[in-house]
């Protein structure tokens, strides 16, 4: 796992100039939500829709607003994972990064758009579900879990390997249990680096500024590493399979 960690450093290092370019649409993704009229929040890097103030006082108009707000933010999402990850698949054949990104982006964007998309409505609808029966935290939590778990690999499936989404949903699930301590580790490593940033973050800015401060940090430096660790570990994937 180390070697992967090191390899996913190199290529950050290696394309820095790049990669703060495609984490510009980190920045704008996470802050669609905070200029549509919604009952947000920013805590732990990310941006947070309060459920409850819609369930409280339901309205056509704030439900429209929730979904253009949630469209437009995973197509830049999309966009930042495709772009990160065809600089690893570039750096791997050894072919122009610039050309790499402008022949995929195209091609790979709105499969993992479509991925997400659903992913994110299923967790809507587990969300109502579970605040009907007073599990709203619980059920939300579980799915986000393991149903990020079972798509973990899938952007990199879609752009390393120009494959299918229902293949690269398979392929994913497969990956994921049988190395799962790769997913983990990712998972652990990415909440402790957010968790040190938002830490110095309210020490340096205060509690008022903080949680905007640790959106900055994580979108342009954090998340673009942990999507590059992703790939990196999508492309080991034969020795995955070996564990």
């Amino acid at each position: 796992m180390g070697n992967v960690l090191s390899d996913s450093w190199e290529t950050y290092a290696e394309n820095w100039k790049l990669v703060l370019l495609f984490s510009i649409p980190f920045i704008i993704a996470f802050a669609i939500p905070l200029f549509a009229p919604l009952p947000t929040y920013v805590t732990a890097g990310g941006t947070f829709l309060r459920s409850a103030s819609v369930f409280i006082s339901p309205d056509f108009l704030s439900f429209v607003v929730v979904v253009i707000a949630m469209v437009f933010s995973l197509l830049f999402l999309s966009f930042a994972l495709v772009a990160i990850s065809l600089i690893v698949k570039a750096r791997k054949t050894h072919v122009n990064v610039g050309k790499r990104v402008m022949q995929g982006i195209e091609r790979h964007i709105g499969k993992v758009f479509a991925v997400l998309l659903v992913y994110s409505l299923i967790l809507i609808a587990i969300n109502i579900l579970g605040y009907m029966i007073n599990a709203q935290a619980l059920a939300t939590a579980l799915f986000g879990f393991f149903g990020f778990a079972l798509i973990f690999y899938v952007p990199s499936a879609i752009v390393v390997d120009n494959k299918r989404i229902g293949r690269a949903i398979r392929d994913s699930v497969r990956l994921v249990v049988h190395a799962p301590q790769y997913y983990l580790l990712w998972l652990v490593l990415l909440t402790a680096a957010i968790s040190v940033v938002d830490t110095l973050s309210i020490a340096v800015a205060g509690t008022a500024l903080a949680g905007y401060v640790t959106l900055i940090i994580t979108s342009v430096l954090i998340l673009p590493y942990f999507v590059i660790l992703q790939s990196e570990s999508y492309m080991k994937r034969f020795a995955l399979l070996t564990h």
